[in-house]
């Protein structure tokens, strides 16, 4: 028998239908409510996150001023052009036209592009002109962006550049002042909240979550016209006398800040890429010398502070110290103090040391900067080499004193020379204007001045160093010319040096010059660095408006002031002779 079906019941199934549908619709409304009212906070942070950014603010590096206020460093804004490779790479047709317009090739453009195939950020071309940038940018290439950022750009290019130093890429300091004062500098970048579309492009800014900061200004001791003419006058030295290298340092006696700073040859630090190895290094405080007979100013200042009369006369005649002979390039008999300067005797100078306990020498040298950092706060200062006393023998001593078997830096010996001129009152030198301290008194101002004025006499008629004179000036000073040191011993190159201070009666300027190998017809001390000095003073005196000392002979002088210097020739040499004859072993070689 069959079994009737069931009628089709409309009704039911609709009902159904609808409560499953209703159901339906209270769950997504469910939904909905925990989605906007119990984790809206979840959600809301899910989308920034997509379109949400927060960016950096870019930020300038603080001014390096001189001290007049003239800027020697400045950021100037240029953009960076930067790509999502995840983007850019979905456009591969697009690449031969970013190569181009980037001035890059196609092919380098494409590996950097693909080695950072994961990642959402690539630099393709940093510190470009803006307009250039924004040219890139206007071409539509998708994931191409330009952003905001600074470049250093140095004024003074060369003149400067051992002093300053230099920034990287990314405006961090590197080398010089700009790597001492980083810190200082260096500004703190803002930050910003800012929404983008699927482009990557901002539509909107929201919020401000940093201001951004700016770096601090800096104004240095330097004065640029004393640091030019020093630029200006070592250049042509070296080239005059076929040297090297050199150095100059300028510094205020009474503050000890430091006037000017110059290095040959010296690079472009906004072309640095193209400098010679080695340019970079700031000789004046990273290359030591043996100081030779500029040290015998500070050899006579121990003898007197260890109770040596200041009238006493000192024998010269040949001398033998552990086997060695020390000697004289002539025989100039017994000399005063003043005139073992003026001739620089070597004997004289030895014969002095020696009569001093190891200790005392040593203390003196100390005193005055020798073997110890300065206190510059420059990068890579050389602290040179001073040996304890105990490691002194009576040779060792007597070399010391007309200095060989010590290495110092420029500055130490301006440094040192500055604190004669200073009343025996040793200043730090610093690169910030008023940035010295108060100094410490390394000798008896009465013993200063005497040395001091016995110094003068290098400069006038007679002395090793009349081309260091300057008209109108009392000019004090020290010539020294040393041998050059090598693995094998010292060989026939040589380091012309000259120390000075002026004017004498009330000492502005301490300035040193080291000139390294030169190999023309001259290498004496008096010959090669002294005119640098004297052209490097005459101008800064001046500019300076320093009123002169010496009035009688300004005057005296006024009908010839352009005669020329040629007769200071022959008596110069001779006398220089025995410092570049003269080896720590006092062998004339």
């Amino acid at each position: 028998m069959k079994t009737r079906a069931r009628p089709y019941d409309l009704k039911v199934r609709l009902t159904a239908l609808a409560g499953v549908l209703g159901l339906c619709g209270v769950v997504l409304v469910g939904r909905a409510a925990q989605m906007q009212l119990l984790n809206k906070d979840f959600y809301q942070h899910q989308g920034e996150a997509r379109f949400l950014r927060e960016i950096p603010i870019p930020t300038s590096r603080g001014m390096i001023m001189d001290r007049n206020g003239e800027p020697l460093a400045v950021s100037t804004p240029v953009e960076s052009v930067w790509a999502n490779p995840q983007e850019l790479l979905q456009h591969p047709e697009r690449l031969p036209e970013l190569a181009k317009a980037l001035g890059i090739p196609q092919d380098v453009l494409t590996q950097r592009v693909a080695q950072r195939s994961d990642k959402e950020f690539v630099y393709l071309r940093r510190h470009i002109n803006p307009d250039d940038a924004q040219a890139v940018v206007a071409r539509g290439i998708p994931g191409v962006y330009a952003q905001r950022e600074f470049r250093r750009f140095y004024p003074h290019g060369e003149v400067m550049a051992h002093a300053l130093g230099f920034t990287n890429i990314d405006d961090r300091g590197q080398e010089g002042l700009e790597l001492a004062f980083d810190g200082w500098l260096t500004g703190k970048p803002g930050a910003q909240k800012i929404i983008r579309d699927r482009r990557g492009r901002i539509v909107e800014n929201v919020d401000l979550v940093r201001a951004a900061e700016p770096g601090k200004d800096l104004t240095l001791s330097i004065d640029r016209r004393i640091q030019y003419l020093a630029y200006r006058e070592l250049k042509s030295a070296l080239l005059a006398n076929q040297a090297s290298s050199g150095s100059v340092v300028v510094l205020d006696i009474p503050t000890g800040e430091i006037l000017a700073m110059v290095n040959q040859p010296a690079y472009n630090p906004n072309a640095r890429e193209a400098a010679i190895p080695g340019t970079h290094r700031n000789r004046a405080l990273t290359d030591v010398v043996e100081p030779g007979s500029v040290i015998k100013a500070l050899t006579v200042a121990a003898a007197l502070e260890s109770g040596v009369d200041s009238n006493v006369v000192v024998p010269t005649t040949p001398l033998v110290v552990s086997g060695h002979p020390i000697r004289d390039v002539h025989d100039y008999g017994p000399v005063t103090l003043e005139r073992l300067l003026q001739k620089s005797s070597n004997i004289g100078a030895s014969r002095l040391a020696l009569n001093m306990s190891n200790e005392h020498f040593y203390d003196v040298l100390h005193r005055f900067g020798f073997g110890q950092n300065t206190g510059s706060g420059f990068p890579g200062e050389s602290a040179g080499v001073l040996a304890p006393p105990r490691s002194w023998g009576q040779l060792e001593k007597a070399t010391i004193s007309y200095g060989y078997g010590l290495s110092v830096t420029p500055l130490q010996i301006a440094q040192a020379y500055a604190a004669l001129g200073n009343d025996g009152r040793l200043m730090p030198p610093t690169f910030v204007k008023g940035g010295g301290s108060s100094g410490r008194q390394v000798l008896d101002p009465r013993i200063a001045r005497e040395v001091l004025g016995m110094l003068e006499s290098v400069t006038k008629p007679g002395g090793s160093a009349t081309r260091a004179a300057v008209t109108g000036y009392h000019v004090a000073g020290k010539t020294g010319t040393s041998r050059k040191f090598t693995r094998g011993g010292y060989e026939k190159k040589y380091i012309s040096l000259f120390a000075g201070v002026v004017p004498m009666d009330h000492p502005k300027f301490a300035m040193v010059v080291v000139i390294h190998n030169p190999s023309g017809r001259d290498y004496y001390g008096g010959l090669v660095s002294a005119p640098v000095f004297h052209n490097v003073m005459d101008g800064a005196l001046r500019l300076m408006d320093v009123p002169p000392d010496h009035v009688e002979q300004w005057y005296a002088s006024e009908p010839v002031a352009n005669a020329p210097q040629a007769a200071t020739t022959p008596a110069t040499a001779p006398m220089e002779a025995q410092d570049a004859a003269a080896t720590p072993t006092g062998v004339a070689q």
